[in-house]
């Protein structure tokens, strides 16, 4: 639900099935390849699993995710073309009895690593957002937070042309039964939903409600303290745009005199200083993400698992298995280490693209506001895999 990162960054992220986002401008290492999986693009042997350094805190945190991964990882299909369910199932049998023993002996006794297409890395940040919010209208809660409406459909095939991805677009048949798009974010900003009886929650505050849709899942703090996690449902099938990058090409990021930083920080203070031009700007993402009350303890990934701070990353399914282990090598080294393969996200797409998440709170917002590393990337796979594959 990859989840979203600091989707306000210049390089901003978004967020997947319960944290996944929408897409934004891509960053290096993120182009789309020609290639249409990690098998077609090409892979070959990494480090030895043993040979990476490899904390006890680190792979712990690892083994735990990973271990909520696999009944996904042996029952879903690999889109990357690399592994096969089966594969999967002796190192989940593994994890699930593993005991108090080293969990980095774990990922050794059962895993090698492959080097996707050249390797080279990108990776951003996300995180769960907390902002003010109450499940029942109270003054100054005016910002509708909406569950997925009915008439938000995929058109009927020969109503509307199919996508690239061969699935046709989503949109809403009109009174005269023709197909046309769904209401944008500048319609429902205007009140083209209202009244439906749709509103789960209203928002406090519509900017931080923005970037909550960017990240795809957060909490909402009501005045009596009570906390409603929300969660990813689903999207109006209009395109995103990065609101960081139309601030870019106006000249408004930079450091001379009126710019701001890229930063998600730096957009927040300018839709804060000039709320006019603010909501203008935030309206030019026609992108609209719906939401569902969540129950549980963290936020939900694409694998409808929790995705845990400091451990759980979104990649794109054609290039990483998902639940797969991941080894990131980056310059920035708080991301530097193992991951869990859980999200997905609209602007992690091509090969080593990655989206750490980092929980939710102060530090988590800046962490991953300011997350923008590049490096290298091993997929772990399990053993005798890149045999069956032919990679030497």
């Amino acid at each position: 639900m990859a989840a979203l990162a600091a989707c306000g960054a210049v390089v901003p992220t978004t967020g997947g099935p319960g944290v996944t986002r929408p897409p934004v401008r891509p960053g290096p290492g993120s182009t789309a390849p020609a290639a249409p999986n990690a098998a077609a693009l090409g892979v070959r042997a990494g480090r030895a699993v043993s040979a990476l350094p490899m904390s006890t805190a680190d792979a712990a945190g690892a083994l735990a995710s990973f271990r909520e991964s696999c009944p996904r990882l042996t029952s879903r299909t690999d889109g990357s073309g690399l592994t096969r369910p089966d594969d999967w199932r002796q190192a989940c049998t593994a994890a699930a009895n593993w005991g108090p023993g080293s969990p980095a002996a774990f990922f050794v006794s059962y895993f090698e690593t492959a080097q996707v297409g050249d390797g080279n890395a990108y990776a951003t940040g996300y995180y769960e957002p907390e902002i003010a919010g109450s499940r029942s209208p109270l003054p100054g809660y005016a910002a509708p937070v909406y569950a997925m409406p009915a008439d938000l459909v995929r058109a009927r095939a020969g109503d509307a042309a199919p996508l690239k991805d061969g699935r046709m677009p989503l949109g809403r048949y009109g009174a005269g039964g023709a197909f046309t798009p769904y209401y944008d974010r500048a319609q429902i900003d205007a009140g083209a939903l209202a009244g439906q009886g749709l509103e789960i929650a209203w928002a406090a505050d519509p900017v931080e409600f923005f970037f909550l849709q960017v990240q795809g899942s957060g909490r909402l703090i009501a005045p009596d303290g009570t906390v409603t996690r929300i969660g990813y449902a689903g999207q109006n099938g209009l395109p995103y745009t990065g609101i960081g990058g139309v601030m870019r090409e106006r000249g408004l990021i930079g450091s001379g005199p009126g710019q701001y930083s890229g930063s998600m920080q730096g957009i927040m203070q300018y839709l804060r200083e000039r709320p006019a031009e603010g909501r203008a700007l935030m309206e030019q993402n026609r992108s609209w993400v719906f939401f569902k009350i969540l129950d549980g303890d963290g936020p939900l990934g694409a694998l409808n698992v929790p995705v845990r701070s400091g451990s759980s990353v979104a990649a794109d399914p054609r290039f990483v298995p998902l639940g797969a282990p991941v080894w990131l090598d980056l310059d920035r080294r708080e991301a530097n280490g193992m991951w869990i393969a859980q999200d997905t996200g609209g602007a992690i797409k091509g090969a080593n693209r990655f989206d750490t998440f980092w929980g939710a709170g102060a530090q988590a917002r800046t962490t991953a506001g300011g997350m923008s590393g590049r490096g290298s990337a091993l997929i772990f796979v399990p053993k005798g895999t890149l045999a069956r594959l032919g990679v030497r």
